[in-house]
Order: C-alpha cells, then sequence, then structure tokens
C-alpha cells in the first residue's frame, strides 16, 4: 500500500491554562489563557486566512467567534514549519471547552478548513 503525504495536512495542537490572578469567583469570571501551535505537515504552503472558535460553558452557553487571521495576522506556513501564538478566552463557568477551525488556503488557491480538536478549560481541582 502506498501513501503519499497530502498537500493540505495541517496539524493543530492547543494548551490551556487557567489564571487565577484575572479571574473571580465571586463575579463568576474565569479567565483562560492558550497556546497554538499550528503545524503544515502538508506539501504545500498554506496560509491562514480565517478563524472559527466554539467556545461553550459550563452551561452548555455557546459562543461562536469568526474572525480574520489570529492575533491581528495571516501567517503563511511553509510545510513542515510551525507557528505559535498565544490568546485568551473569558468563561462565567470554571469548566468549558473550545473547538472550531481555521479556513486556509494552499499555493494552488485551494482553499480549506483546518479542524482545531477539542480542548478543556478548566481551574486546578475542578475536574475530577
Amino acid at each position: 500500500m502506498h501513501s503519499e503525504q497530502a498537500p493540505n495536512d495541517i496539524q493543530v495542537q492547543v494548551q490551556s491554562e487557567y489564571v487565577p490572578d484575572q479571574s473571580s469567583q465571586d463575579e463568576n469570571r474565569y479567565v483562560f489563557t492558550y497556546r497554538v501551535v499550528i503545524e503544515n505537515c502538508g506539501t504545500l504552503p498554506a496560509q491562514l486566512l480565517s478563524r472559527h472558535w466554539i467556545i461553550t460553558d459550563g452551561n452548555q452557553k455557546v459562543q461562536e467567534v469568526k474572525g480574520e487571521g489570529v492575533i491581528g495576522e495571516q501567517p503563511t506556513i511553509m510545510p513542515g514549519e510551525s507557528y505559535e501564538y498565544s490568546s485568551g478566552t473569558v468563561l462565567q463557568t470554571p469548566v468549558g471547552s473550545m473547538q472550531g477551525s481555521y479556513q486556509m488556503v494552499d499555493a494552488t488557491g485551494l482553499r480549506f478548513d483546518a479542524k482545531i480538536p477539542v480542548f478543556t478549560l478548566a481551574t486546578p481541582r475542578s475536574l475530577h
């Protein structure tokens, strides 16, 4: 069996962290930062055009965030390279999750979505 490397293979990894000094339990304000690594495992350069996040809190309240680029940039990621950035979000509950996709375009002009796998946002000791 012969497997060819896909031209558009974007892998996304996310690591989240709770920010206690910006959070307030009394105000139902839970601040999280997350660090994203977007790796181009494909054979073509790919540019990140926009993002679509689905943020769900512990009450199953869903926020959708769509916008151009990430942190004001629309990076082009070369094959074998990665792009990293940090951002944050605020929840009204101590536990939630995020997932979504990046809308990308490759060097041939083909548009495709890179999936952002679901990851958990949780204050320490809130998950057992």
